[in-house]
């Protein structure tokens, strides 16, 4: 099973925890052209999401005042462009981006690729476009 369910004492309901997260009991959403993204996590102090990116595709340059992240490729080969400067990052492997500091994954290849995307803080609403 996936969830537990609790009782509260205080008030007096049944409550669903849910542990064990996957895209497919996740929200999703759509981005850029034809990526989509699952939020596994998302509250204020944390955000993981799964995102896929069909070839020839890319998220636009931006940077975030708060939030840092970690990027770890499930699958193919993510191209990342940091401060100007290309970096591919293959399956099993992942890079740490600091806050302030302006990057952009791509999908230059023929297939798709997937990914974790790790916020600290959640980095939503917290985009800075050049």
């Amino acid at each position: 099973t996936n969830f537990y369910v609790i009782y509260c004492m205080v008030c007096r309901k049944n409550i669903v925890l849910q542990m064990i997260k996957s895209k497919e009991n996740s929200p999703s959403y759509s981005w850029g052209d034809k990526c989509t993204g699952w939020h596994l996590v998302k509250n204020d102090s944390l955000g993981v999401i799964q995102e896929s990116m069909p070839p020839n595709t890319s998220e636009v340059n931006h940077k975030h005042a708060k939030a840092q992240q970690f990027f770890f490729i499930l699958k193919g080969t993510a191209t990342f462009l940091i401060d100007g400067k290309s970096i591919e990052v293959p399956s099993g492997s992942g890079i740490h981006i600091e806050k302030d500091t302006w990057h952009q994954i791509q999908n230059l290849s023929k297939e798709e690729i997937e990914f974790l995307v790790i916020s600290e803080p959640h980095s939503h609403g917290d985009r800075v476009l050049e």
